[in-house]
């Protein structure tokens, strides 16, 4: 049986990693193997990827993020996702596909025509079994983020007014997937929240999870 995708969206600060690594956890305690990985990344080479497009790159234009990142998506997907899926693992992602539409499209303001371009030669047509947003105020955002101060990487770095496009661009599409993608409010305590995205996967997928 092929396994389950479930991808992690959201805000820098929304606590992504810290939910991703509870139900990566609840999973193996009830026998699955989950895969954990992130976007961009997932591989040596998504990996410095990465290291360049959020460290090294302040004057990248749009386009040229937007074609690395897809680059890195293209190889993390043929290498790591494709397999475990097929091999019946659950995959468990700290962002994907939607993360493009979000900040390339509504941060940077390219066309969401590009990037399904992109989308459809870089993934082959996949798509998360299910997409938890974890939707927080920019405030919040900030002042979780803040503290880390110089290590902050272009995308935490950025002006609220683009952090607001990119969240205005993750309402938009759970508006327009509602069976996929569910908004959740990230505000909540840790435990509140895994209790909600807990819940949430056992009645989607019939898992028994604590």
């Amino acid at each position: 049986m092929r396994g389950r995708f479930i991808t992690f969206e959201g805000g820098d600060g929304a606590g992504k990693t810290t939910q991703i690594e509870l139900l990566a956890e609840a999973l193996a305690r009830a026998g699955q193997t989950p895969l954990v990985t992130r976007e961009p990344g997932g591989t040596k080479l998504a990996e410095e990827i990465r290291d360049w497009v959020l460290h090294h790159a302040s004057s990248m234009d749009a386009e040229t993020e937007v074609l690395l990142m897809f680059a890195a998506r293209s190889h993390h997907t043929r290498e790591v996702i494709e397999p475990a899926l097929e091999s019946g693992r659950w995959v468990l992602c700290d962002r994907y596909t939607d993360a493009s539409y979000a900040y390339q499209g509504g941060g940077r303001g390219l066309p969401y025509s590009l990037i399904a371009s992109l989308e459809k030669i870089a993934t082959g047509g996949l798509k998360p079994d299910l997409t938890i947003l974890l939707d927080l105020t920019i405030d919040a955002s900030i002042q979780r983020t803040g503290g880390r101060g110089t290590n902050q990487d272009r995308f935490e770095s950025e002006e609220s007014a683009f952090k607001e496009r990119v969240r205005a661009a993750y309402h938009h599409i759970a508006a327009i997937d509602i069976e996929r993608v569910v908004n959740l409010d990230a505000s909540q305590t840790v435990d509140e929240l895994y209790k909600n995205i807990s819940l949430l996967v056992r009645k989607r997928f019939g898992v028994s999870i604590d």
